[in-house]
């Protein structure tokens, strides 16, 4: 416990306050950023910064140049308050009154140092790093002299430290629980979204920047000998336009098609802000032999609870059509779902004028259950009715050695 200060005790709802050191070190660890608070010349200055907390010290991370920075170098120090606070709910009360937040913060007083052990520095670095992402240190090049000389950490010990929260629901007077208005909590979370990798980047995500998924939602990488799909990623946008440059691909697509790489990379992100929704897994087709790319393929709409999936939004170049890559990924996506994930229904839908796609969802083994009129926009603004076809698990063995057949050298093998 830290102990109780003239300057951590409350003045007002003395309940919410706690100087319990794992509480306070909860907050900390959590929270990506924090307000440093200081004086210079008698004049109030917060800055936003960050902070990362090993053992009993919190480290703030800033500029040589900066004035705090400045102050903290003499053996004085210099006195801050740091602030840290998450925001968990909006609470909605029948009185405009009795509005408030769900919220936990720290407030932590006392003197920082500018720290100058270059090993310690080091290592409060580095630990901020892996605070971004664990693992993050050893996959990216750490400081060079120059830019540890650029670069100054304050050393805060955690000594005066008080955590206040918020939790629970509406606190409305008695006399307003009858009043017409809805009153309750709406949930606040910090959540990542998509990573965007850089320009020029071709490394593919690494495991720690993407979140921990139910295996329906995860692309993993399906080999074949005519196919790998690998996950798609913004780093494929320039090969993928390439392959599908032509009106053909395109005809049936409910998208506009792509005019440049760059409008490429917008039908990723799309397709990757799906995935993060959970509505779609999307993957990259490469040719296993050239090491091409040649399209894309989705699962779509997975839902783990009723074990069921569509594979959609496939595209391949034409140069690839009539091989053997489009039956292998299918394979690889039906052995996945039906062998790995235990769904007992997949489905396909496709244009009721698109012919071609028709007669390879057919070879496939599917059924077609009928026509869902008007279900989907063109990217003319028209409406197009889809034929809908269907596999249940007890067709799979059959579909599979099908399939198979069709992959051996001798056969003939569709699109």
């Amino acid at each position: 416990m830290y102990p109780r200060t003239e300057r951590t005790t409350a003045t007002r709802t003395r309940d919410r306050m706690s100087y319990d050191e794992t509480a306070a070190h909860a907050v900390l660890d959590e929270a990506y950023h924090c307000a440093l608070g200081f004086t210079v010349d008698g004049e109030p200055r917060v800055l936003p910064t960050l902070h990362v907390r090993v053992g009993d010290t919190l480290y703030l991370h800033g500029s040589t140049g900066s004035r705090p920075l400045l102050a903290a170098r003499g053996d004085a120090g210099l006195p801050v308050c740091v602030t840290v606070t998450l925001l968990d709910g909006l609470v909605y009360g029948r009185s405009q009154f009795h509005h408030s937040a769900n919220y936990r913060s720290v407030v932590a007083h006392g003197t920082a140092h500018l720290v100058t052990d270059e090993r310690e520095k080091t290592a409060a670095m580095t630990a901020l790093v892996e605070k971004a992402a664990t693992g993050r240190a050893a996959d990216s090049r750490p400081p060079s002299r120059r830019e540890l000389a650029e670069t100054a950490v304050l050393a805060l010990p955690l000594r005066e430290v008080s955590v206040r929260a918020r939790t629970g629901g509406v606190r409305d007077e008695p006399a307003d629980l009858d009043l017409p208005y809805w009153a309750g909590v709406v949930p606040l979370r910090l959540t990542a979204g998509a990573p965007e990798p850089d320009a020029g980047v071709a490394a593919q995500v690494p495991a720690y920047l993407r979140a921990a998924r139910s295996a329906w939602l995860e692309p993993v990488v399906l080999r074949g000998e005519h196919v790998v799909l690998e996950p798609l990623d913004l780093a494929h946008a320039e090969e993928l336009y390439a392959a599908l440059d032509d009106e053909e691909v395109w005809r049936y697509v409910g998208s506009p098609r792509p005019r440049s790489a760059e409008e490429m990379a917008g039908h990723i992100r799309s397709a990757l802000a799906a995935h993060h929704r959970g509505a779609r897994v999307p993957w990259a087709q490469r040719c296993a032999v050239t090491g091409a790319v040649v399209g894309t393929t989705s699962y779509y709409q997975p839902d783990e609870e009723l074990r069921t999936l569509e594979i959609g939004y496939t595209q391949l170049g034409r140069s690839w059509w009539r091989t053997g890559i489009n039956t292998e990924a299918k394979l690889l996506l039906l052995t996945r779902a039906f062998g790995e994930l235990d769904a007992i229904r997949v489905t396909w839908q496709t244009s009721t004028l698109n012919e071609r796609s028709q007669r390879a969802i057919e070879r496939l083994g599917a059924t077609r259950e009928g026509t869902l009129r008007a279900n989907r926009r063109r990217a003319d603004g028209s409406w197009r009715h889809s034929a809908l076809y269907s596999m249940l698990a007890e067709e799979w063995p059959e579909a599979q050695v099908t399939l198979r057949e069709r992959l051996r050298p001798t056969a003939p093998v569709g699109s």
